[in-house]
């Protein structure tokens, strides 16, 4: 019954249909959004820290992670697979980078320079042990359980391995969150999982030495129509207690006023994100031996590396 309950509590509270219906309005856009790749640059600013330079990487819902400058520029001789949960994507991005050198206009081009070294699986296609690094960025607050994400990436990982990922905290949006409150409004989004959780949950899916830190950047708009333009190419409202069917035209240019009026005066709009970044290795596998084990080769080979004391 144990794992059962951890599984169940590691579930957002989120209604599901909505954010499936989120997450597939989100891929069918161009590009990724502009926040994305800001946070992609921060991240890949945290790599020299690592000392392994991995030639194996799997790029974590590459389409919305708009990672692929940053990834190809930090590792230019590296194999980067692209992995999307949509079958379809995944397909289209595959057919894109076998294609890459002679096509200029898809959306898989756009992601990384000319000459990378590029393939594409759909989730479901993904190996044991078969990246050094697995880069998630800006995707684990699109999933319901975060946990399950988590486990995934261990198995993609080979021993020794490292995760590198980020995800948006609890303390973005928070002043939408305070109007909507003023106004007597349901919540404007579901919520997001806090940092010292996500530690937890890495832990729980076998990986080790979790470091886990987050900052706060502040976006600022013209006005209020602008802001809710790029918000809603950031994601959806997914949470069970929002507003139950559509607005009217009315009420959207009541929040836009209500935004204009929270600049206090100045010039723009400004709404927060908490950008919550983490990191972690694979450790060697440990098995609890009985009269007969079956393990992978590669845990096999990867537990006599490590009693060796070989990387």
């Amino acid at each position: 019954m144990a794992p059962a309950a951890q599984a169940r509590s590691s579930r957002r509270p989120v209604d599901e249909g909505a954010l499936d219906h989120v997450q597939a309005r989100l891929r069918a856009a161009s590009t990724a959004p502009w926040l994305h790749g800001e946070v992609a640059r921060r991240m890949a600013e945290r790599l020299p820290v690592i000392r392994l330079q991995p030639d194996r990487i799997i790029e974590w819902g590459a389409q919305l992670g708009g990672s692929g400058d940053a990834l190809a520029a930090r590792y230019p001789k590296a194999q980067i697979t692209a992995v999307e949960a949509d079958e379809v994507v995944a397909a289209v991005a595959a057919v894109a980078a076998a294609t890459a050198q002679s096509s200029a206009k898809s959306w898989w081009s756009r992601l990384l320079p000319a000459g990378a070294a590029r393939t594409a699986l759909a989730e479901s296609h993904v190996q044991a042990s078969q990246c050094q690094l697995l880069w998630a960025n800006m995707g684990l607050h699109g999933v319901i359980d975060p946990q399950a994400s988590m486990r995934q990436w261990q198995q993609a990982l080979a021993v020794d391995g490292f995760l590198m990922f980020s995800t948006l905290g609890p303390g973005s949006l928070q002043s939408l969150r305070d109007l909507y409150r003023r106004q007597g409004w349901p919540v404007p989004n579901a919520p997001f999982v806090d940092m010292h959780d996500l530690g937890d949950m890495l832990i729980e899916a076998g990986f080790a030495d979790p470091v886990m830190d987050q900052e706060t950047l502040t976006l600022t708009w013209a006005d209020g129509a602008a802001l809710l333009a790029e918000l809603r190419q950031l994601g959806g409202n997914a949470d069970p207690r929002r507003f139950p069917g559509l607005r009217t035209p009315r009420w959207r240019q009541q929040l836009i006023t209500l935004l204009q009026d929270s600049a206090g005066g100045g010039d723009r709009v400004a709404l927060e994100f908490e950008v919550v970044y983490g990191h972690a290795f694979r450790p060697p596998p440990r098995y609890k031996l009985a009269a007969e084990t079956a393990l992978p080769l590669a845990d096999m080979r990867a537990m006599v590396r490590a009693s060796r004391g070989k990387p």
